[in-house]
């Protein structure tokens, strides 16, 4: 008995050494068929344009196609919750909307934590946002329009990516501190929609990323407001929350995930892979299209960063009063 243990244990031991020895060279040939890449808003906005170009970029050192498909729904979450049951291997990735799906963790609207239980390989960018008008809105300035809204409760509306989007959770806030003021919330399925509704005149407002700017320069739509740390380059002329009294500013980083427990080495090779398709012409004419920053944030840092985000989101929306745990 003694013998045939210790003969299960070698055994055992090779079967070890053997799938160690194999996760080097599985990265080293890694990919060797198409890579699925779900894109958790529709079609046409920033999170779509974006990911859609960089993985463009990323194909001439993958050597792979790209099969990308929108997956919208639950405010970005859909998208994400499909690849986590697939397996581990570099073959099934996603964007994630990093606030949008961390605020519907901590509102109890979805059962897995972006956190822990997928694995971040990539931060590129992070969304830029502001409130939008039609041009030909009586509001020429972020005062008007809230004073409009002061006088006038649940009259004025307001599109959003969806319930629980950062850009929801953007709108909560500054309606408390402007003294609890009532717009009603209309959300849709990603930032191509709002831009529809809004041009079809079937919402007051938009309050979402940069996928608007073309309409901006268009004369279509009026900046009224930016919630970011600073003013956006392109548009110096109008200001963040802050300076209109509103003390907010948020960042909203879009990331490459994969299911939770991929190979440390195909996380390596993916993360490096792209880092030099973010330095792609084309890529950058995009970010710069829809003035979005170029994020470069080590891998080793990732996880930590997205830790200490969640944190701070989960107090935002325990302030609230739409955390899980009240």
């Amino acid at each position: 008995m003694f013998g045939l243990e210790g003969k299960t244990n070698r055994i055992i031991f090779l079967i070890a050494i053997i799938l160690v020895c194999s996760v080097p060279s599985m990265a080293a040939d890694y990919p060797t068929k198409p890579i699925s890449l779900n894109l958790p808003f529709g079609p046409g906005g920033s999170t779509d344009l974006t990911g859609r170009a960089l993985f463009n970029a990323a194909k001439e050192y993958l050597g792979q196609p790209i099969i990308a498909e929108n997956k919208a729904g639950g405010g970005g979450t859909v998208g994400i919750s499909l690849i986590l049951n697939k397996p581990p291997d570099g073959y099934t990735l996603a964007i994630l909307p990093c606030v949008a799906v961390m605020t519907a963790y901590h509102m109890g609207k979805i059962n897995f934590s972006p956190v822990d239980d997928l694995t971040h390989i990539f931060r590129y960018t992070s969304y830029q946002n502001g409130l939008v008008v039609r041009a030909d809105a009586p509001w020429k300035t972020f005062q008007d329009f809230i004073k409009y809204v002061k006088e006038n409760p649940q009259k004025v509306s307001c599109g959003t990516p969806g319930v629980g989007s950062a850009s929801h959770l953007i709108m909560e806030d500054f309606l408390m501190l402007a003294g609890n003021l009532q717009m009603i919330h209309i959300p849709y399925k990603g930032d191509a929609e709002t831009n529809t509704a809004l041009l079809g005149g079937h919402v007051d407002s938009v309050l979402s990323s940069t996928s608007w700017a073309p309409l901006v320069d268009a004369g279509k739509f009026r900046l009224l407001v930016v919630y970011t740390s600073q003013r956006l380059e392109r548009y110096p002329q109008v200001p963040t929350f802050k300076e209109v009294g509103y003390d907010m500013a948020y960042s909203s980083p879009l990331i490459v995930v994969g299911p939770k427990g991929m190979p440390k080495p195909i996380i390596k090779r993916l993360h490096e892979v792209l880092k030099k398709a973010s330095e792609n012409y084309e890529f950058l004419a995009t970010l710069k299209k829809l003035d979005l920053p170029l994020i470069d944030l080590p891998l080793e840092d990732l996880e930590m960063t997205a830790r200490k985000e969640s944190e701070a989101i989960g107090k935002i929306v325990h302030k609230l009063g739409l955390s899980k745990k009240q």
